[in-house]
């Protein structure tokens, strides 16, 4: 009877964190998907699905697929999490519910054009300093020097030890996958770097009428204990830089490796916005999130129990020739509405109007003032279980 349960569900003995995988996933992700809507993975024992219409329907449903039981390898219900468990990203209703609500608020669109004013004008200051250097780091210089100054300066963080909120932030998402080199590298120097983060999670130490003190404005309100309103300002800290920091660093890769496409957009400014969407489909800065069932579900046919881990492959929904046309070609012009990269449902990234908001003050500073915008050496990649983009990416401008 096993062996029939065997024979009947697709296998692959692909290994999703290996450094193969991880340097160029696309022809994996083809194979995944092409092996059918769901796939055992002998390696972990565990289940994937990277088809576009698997991995939305499972994202929209979190009675059956629920977060709690954490969004990666290991299932906090067998095994202790490194850190607490997030009160949004790892929670189920009720608790995500009121969690959400709060920061869903904060994050307003009102509250995203105040912060536009400031986004904007740091990100020409940013561009000019740039122009003038003609060469420089892409990664270094613009994908994370931005969002580390305007993001904990929305937050109200002070500027002190911020060199740590990316190592934070590559404990977290490499904490996602397995116990492998890259999750043990990121976590060489965790103690003081979580140590740090706690210390800015309290409301003595965070700025007034920034968005870390208006989370502690919902526990004065009665929606949120002191507890948790730390851990909302600690969501902050790990999700609101490394995804921003992969996804510019990304969308100027994309747009420097098609120099037809920076033409289309320089021409056409109104484009920005949705070339960020075309970037996030094409070149997925988040390639992959875990769910665990909480009851048996048929999936195409095939039968998955209770308790078992699921991999979703967002960045091959992104390229899923059922969802799209001509999903391996980048194009500015695309609607790329639909793409999976910030998830979908009650757990889409609650940040992502902010990282918009980043990339789209970036590329308007650099559309106004930059005719061409070229690589000027070999990208190089940073490897991550979860993240996909790049370590340094030397860029060579041209004025207008």
């Amino acid at each position: 009877m096993s062996n029939q349960a065997t024979l009947s569900r697709p296998v692959s003995k692909v290994d999703p964190f290996s450094h193969a995988f991880l340097h160029d996933p696309y022809p994996y992700h083809e194979a995944l998907r092409e092996a059918g809507p769901v796939v055992w993975l002998e390696q972990y024992g565990i289940w994937t699905m990277a088809r576009h219409e698997q991995v939305r329907d499972a994202l929209t449903d979190f009675q059956t697929y629920c977060s709690s039981a954490g969004v990666g390898l290991s299932d906090f219900r067998k095994e202790p999490p490194w850190r607490p468990p997030s009160i949004i990203l790892e929670a189920d209703p009720p608790l995500h519910t009121r969690t959400r609500a709060v920061l869903t608020r904060i994050l307003s669109p009102a509250a995203i054009r105040v912060l536009r004013v400031t986004f904007d004008r740091e990100a020409e200051r940013l561009i000019d300093r740039l122009v003038e250097k003609r060469e420089f780091d892409g990664v270094a210089e613009l994908a994370e020097a931005y969002p580390l100054k305007v993001f904990p300066d929305a937050v109200g963080i002070s500027e002190e030890g911020r060199e740590n909120l990316l190592p934070y932030g590559s404990m977290v998402f490499n904490s996602f996958g397995p116990r492998n080199e890259l999750f043990n590298q990121a976590m060489e120097n965790a103690g003081p770097v979580r140590d740090w983060i706690m210390s800015k999670c309290s409301r003595a130490v965070l700025a007034p009428g920034g968005l870390g003190m208006q989370i502690f404005d919902a526990v004065d309100a009665g929606e949120l204990s002191e507890a948790e309103a730390g851990m909302l300002v600690r969501s902050f800290l790990s999700a609101g830089i490394d995804t921003t920091v992969y996804g510019l660093g990304n969308a100027l890769y994309c747009l420097a490796s098609h120099p037809e496409q920076w033409k289309i957009l320089r021409e056409n400014p109104n484009l920005i916005r949705g070339a960020f969407e075309e970037v996030l489909r094409y070149e997925a800065p988040v390639q992959t999130f875990f769910r665990t069932t909480t009851r048996p579900i048929d999936v195409g046919g095939v039968r998955l129990g209770e308790g078992e881990k699921v991999l979703l492959f967002l960045a091959a929904a992104n390229r899923d020739p059922r969802r799209w046309e001509r999903p391996d070609t980048f194009d500015v012009r695309r609607r790329a509405a639909g793409h999976m990269t910030f998830g979908t449902g009650i757990h889409g990234c609650v940040g992502q109007a902010v990282a918009r908001l980043e990339t789209e003050a970036i590329l308007t500073a650099l559309a106004s003032r930059v005719a061409s915008l070229e690589l000027a050496g070999e990208p190089k990649r940073r490897l991550n279980n979860t993240l996909r983009g790049f370590d340094i990416l030397p860029l060579r401008l041209v004025t207008a």
